[in-house]
């Protein structure tokens, strides 16, 4: 499983809000500036965010972005799971696939749900809020 650009940047673009939220939204501009990214690029992310309810986006005068909930209520897992799609590492375990032929005889299935488990839990038990925490 490699986690795509897209991903990684949308957890530094949902910790770079966590860090200066307040009742103010952040414009897009300054996001990109501190964290190194194409406007262009973080726009695309924070579309699929704000369609998903995952932040509140405003254009215009006084527009700009905001979480909609506290950092410690985003899990990982969730954002992404949005960006990436799937983090199965095999094909045959992501949620539309054709049934594979081969699963009922399939010697490395069972490794491949429990690696797919693993990686799962581990999202699901970080939050935006740990990976604000400076170690």
């Amino acid at each position: 499983m490699i986690v795509s650009t897209r991903g990684r940047y949308a957890l530094r673009v949902m910790i770079d809000l966590a860090e200066h939220r307040g009742s103010e939204r952040i414009a897009l501009k300054e996001i990109a500036e501190r964290q190194g990214i194409s406007q262009k690029y973080i726009e695309s992310i924070m579309t699929l965010l704000s369609k998903n309810g995952i932040v509140d986006g405003m254009h215009g005068k006084g527009g700009g972005y905001k979480l909609t909930r506290s950092p410690e209520d985003y899990k990982v897992i969730e954002i992404l799971k949005l960006t990436e799609g799937t983090l199965a590492p095999v094909a045959c375990l992501e949620e539309d696939c054709e049934p594979c032929p081969r699963r009922k005889t399939c010697r490395t299935v069972k490794m491949w749900e429990k690696l797919y488990k693993t990686i799962t839990d581990f999202f699901d038990g970080v939050t935006i809020a740990d990976l604000c925490e400076k170690k």
